[in-house]
């Protein structure tokens, strides 16, 4: 499997592809597999720094760079595990540099790591997702640094980085359905396999929760494992004001530039940011929280084009803006971004769309009901489970919208250009509904995340 964007395969993507034709593809939920991997490899996660250990439906990326962010800015050095990855494997795995930014693994220490997991695996079944969690304990065991940041792959109580027993804190962000088959069919049920990652007497942060129900079901796990928590509105908090950031909690205020990632979905992301880096033990400075505010990237998740081979395909002036957020819940932030930037600023917004089969697009689609001129519903590159672009615009169509199936993102950006007269204003054009999709823009656009 050659990585997107990539002309030449890495040596770790070489040895990562030799896995993929062994061991199963998908999930498979329980931690017996990785807990006898780890054993084998003599329990690297019992010997990681201080662990944020991140979990959610939406959020979770955009807080874990919050988090690197504001430890960054506090001259801590913090490695950093992310995914999925849009471009190269190398994405999932950032290893800290005390008093500077960390970088991406290294090619060669990557595939020595993927080669000494799976030859203690020794062929045994296994999912390659345990053997990619186990090399991120490897690489990050092995690398000194202050702090650990850790994303959950899927869910929180099976998923195969909740071997780690005693995080300095563990972090629930927004709770929406999105992996059903695996999760549960209501929100409460989801919300008690994200609340698995708390840990008796360990710290918690409660982002912001839209439905009181998962809110509930996290606060009364949190009571009975007699987790100290900090939930969002209630112990901490964030709000705009007269264009700036105003984050306060039982430490004091502070008055802060507002986030560089835009929508005002991030104020709250940025908020148990800061609150989650404080209950882990560190010192926050406001000085920290301002240059983390201006400094924090997340690529893929609002992010705006601004050069590369595709905008010479969409018309002069416009906007575009990719975001592999791809459920009914990041449907709603994302459409919502859109509404406030439509306020600021007046275009016909257009959105090139391509999902896959495990989500709910109608839901999706509903977020955007009078906000789009119209959606082109795309195929996702080398993807058995994408949805159908026909049957992807029939449920952009149930959901209210006018849609046209197309064959690439080329051909929509191209047909987007030829409604380009008939428009008073340039065009904004979002494309996303799968990080995959958006994965595979920033490869051909040649803007792969560093």
């Amino acid at each position: 499997m050659i990585p997107r964007g990539q002309t030449a395969v890495s040596e770790a993507a070489q040895e990562i592809d030799k896995l993929m034709g062994l061991h199963p593809k998908g999930f498979d939920l329980s931690l017996d597999r990785i807990t006898r991997l780890l054993g084998v490899l003599g329990d690297p996660q019992k010997k990681l720094p201080p662990v944020i250990h991140v979990a959610g439906t939406n959020g979770k990326g955009s807080v874990t760079a919050f988090c690197r962010a504001l430890l960054e800015a506090g001259g801590y050095s913090a490695h950093v595990h992310t995914s999925p990855h849009l471009v190269n494997w190398h994405e999932r795995y950032r290893i800290g540099v005390k008093g500077g930014r960390g970088a991406l693994v290294d090619d060669a220490a990557f595939a020595e790591a993927v080669r000494r997991v799976a030859a203690a695996n020794d062929g045994q079944k296994i999912t390659v997702f345990e053997i990619l969690t186990a090399v991120t304990f490897i690489l990050f065991s092995e690398h000194p640094a202050d702090a650990a940041i850790i994303e959950v792959g899927l869910g929180g109580r099976f998923d195969a980085t909740n071997v780690i027993s005693d995080p300095a804190v563990s972090v629930i962000m927004p709770i929406s359905l999105d992996h059903q088959p695996y999760l549960g069919d209501r929100v409460e049920l989801i919300a008690a396999e994200k609340a698995g990652i708390m840990k008796r007497g360990c710290p918690v942060v409660v982002g912001k929760q839209e439905y009181d129900a998962a809110l509930d079901v996290l606060m009364l796990t949190a009571e009975r494992l007699n987790c100290p928590t900090a939930a969002f509105g209630q112990d901490y908090m964030a709000h705009e004001e007269y264009g700036r950031l105003v984050y306060q909690d039982e430490f004091g205020l502070a008055d802060l530039p507002l986030p560089r990632l835009p929508g005002r979905h991030q104020y709250a992301n940025a908020a148990a940011a800061i609150r989650a880096v404080k209950a882990a033990g560190f010192v926050v400075t406001e000085a920290m929280m301002e240059k983390a505010m201006t400094s924090v990237e997340w690529p893929g998740r609002l992010q705006r084009l601004s050069d590369g081979h595709l905008m010479a395909s969409a018309p002069a002036g416009a906007e575009i803006w990719v975001d592999g957020g791809h459920n009914p819940g990041a449907g709603e932030v994302i459409a919502e971004a859109m509404a406030n930037f439509e306020e600021r600023q007046s275009r016909p917004l257009f959105l090139v769309i391509g999902m896959i089969n495990t989500k709910d697009p109608i839901g999706y689609f509903k977020a955007f009901k009078g906000l789009v001129e119209k959606v082109y519903c795309v195929p996702i590159r080398g993807s058995e489970a994408m949805i159908d672009p026909v049957i992807l615009s029939n449920a952009a169509y149930d959901a209210g919208l006018i849609a046209e199936p197309m064959s690439t993102v080329g051909e929509a950006l191209e047909a987007i250009n030829a409604s380009a007269p008939e428009q008073a204003h340039p065009p904004r054009i979002l494309i996303g509904g799968s990080l995959y999709l958006v994965g595979d823009v920033l490869a051909d656009n040649g803007t792969p995340p560093k």
